[in-house]
Formats: C-alpha cells, structure tokens, sequence
C-alpha cells in the first residue's frame, strides 16, 4: 500500500499532510514554526495524529499535537515495512528533507508525558529523531529504561546515551527542549541540547555522516518482541504523548517568537 500525499494543497502556514489532504495547525508561527512542511509517516489511523485544544491547561500554545500508538499500529511502503520489522508508530517528518552539510540551527519543542503514560521498556520508543536522508538516523530521543534520554548514533549504532529527564519526574508536566546543532561530518561540529533551560549535552565532533538531515517527532516503537517475552503478552500497551511549540530557528531566540 503506497499512500499518495497532495503536497500542493498545503496552506502557506504550517501545513501537515494527512491523507491526501491539508490540515492546518495555528500553534504554530510561520511556515512550520521555522520548518517547511510535514507529512505523517507510516501511519493513517484517525487516532494515531490529531491537533486539539490543550487540555493540559499549561502548554505554551493554545493547541498541542497529540500522538497515539496502539497495539497492530503499523504500516509500509515501497521502502520499508514497519510490520515486518517489530516495529509501530505515529510520526510526523519533514517532506523537504534538504538541511545539508554545514548549516547551524536551533530546535525546540515541549513535550509531555501524560500520567497513563506507560514505559515498555526493553521495547525502544523514539519521541523525536534527526534521519538521514538515504541513511540512518544521528540522534535519537528515546524513553528506555530509567527516563528519556538522547542516543548519538552518528556512526550508524549508539555510541553514547545522554540522560535528559529521569523516569521519576517525567509525567504530568511540560518540559522544553531545545537544541543547537551544526551539521558537520568532522570535529567543527557540534549537538548541544537544554532540557527546562538546563544544559545536558554539550558534544563536539561528527554531527551525521550522510549529506543532508531531517526531523521527525511523535511516537516510534521498536523491537516490540522484547517487551513481548519479557512480560509473556501478545501486545506492547497504547502509548499517548503530546507536542507544542515544535520550531526551528537561525537563533535560540527565535524559539519563543
């Protein structure tokens, strides 16, 4: 099943392409809050993606993203099959993928953790990745034993985990991430992230090793069969989360504008 996506219908505000058809979200500000245009990627449920009110009553915006993954929520295309692979989930990701060798930007966005939030670890749950185009992805914001953390896998495997917000103090609240990084494939590079305006990661070297980057978020879920064993069930539970403010910028300033 290959699922066509009409690009030319996209509002010039941020458009998301969903199923064929342009629904536009006015959390953010211009084109993508600093972003071109999304597309939702191997996933079409009407649960999996939705922009509503927030019902948190203290995001930074008046309308949040919410993702949803349930148990048989998987599918493919010509490239990739996520079924055949262990794997389910509800993103979002750039439809231009042009940001290439030597370019420097900020990124931002709020994330929370609803209190029924569950952690399936051993299963590996990605809330946010920087791919490759024609490649692996770099750098990966996962939730796996112990919090959410980010995992550098610029040389295709992890190499190193960096510990973001502990498990205890995950759920119920915003947190703001924010990231610097320019794209180099030598030592100039460099990844820096703040999570609620603290700095956790402050990386010098290889950024990616491909030519060109870009941004996924919402929920991935891999290596299902881990959870699986481990607890003797069929399914890994249904997983919610929920994203505002999502931008990208030429300065960190630029975030809060």
């Amino acid at each position: 099943m290959k699922i066509a996506f009409n690009v030319k219908r996209v509002a010039p505000i941020f458009g998301i392409v969903i199923g064929g058809c342009a629904s536009v979200s006015s959390h953010h500000s211009s084109p993508a809050g600093g972003f071109e245009w999304f597309q939702r990627s191997l996933n079409t449920t009407k649960h999996g993606y939705r922009i509503e009110p927030d019902m948190t009553g203290a995001a930074s915006t008046p309308m949040i993203d919410v993702f949803d993954v349930r148990p048989g929520d998987c599918s493919f295309n010509s490239g990739w099959n996520d079924c055949l692979n262990d794997r389910e989930r509800s993103e979002l990701s750039e439809i231009k993928k042009s940001t290439g060798l030597h370019s420097e930007y900020w990124y931002g966005w709020s994330i929370y953790f609803p209190d029924t939030y569950q952690n399936v670890y051993p299963t590996k749950v990605a809330l946010g990745q920087f791919h490759q185009k024609g490649s692996h992805p770099v750098w990966m914001f996962q939730n796996s034993d112990g919090g959410y953390h980010l995992d550098n896998q610029v040389t295709g495997r992890s190499s190193e985990y960096y510990l973001l917000i502990q498990e205890a103090t995950l759920r119920g609240r915003w947190h703001r991430v924010e990231v610097h990084v320019r794209w180099e494939k030598d030592k100039t590079g460099f990844f820096r992230v703040w999570v609620n305006g603290t700095q956790k990661v402050d990386y010098e070297g290889a950024t990616m090793d491909a030519s060109y980057v870009y941004f996924k978020y919402g929920l991935y879920r891999s290596f299902l069969s881990r959870y699986k064993s481990k607890n003797n069930v069929d399914s890994v539970p249904a997983q919610t989360v929920y994203f505002s403010n999502v931008k990208r910028s030429l300065s960190r300033h630029g975030l809060s504008q």
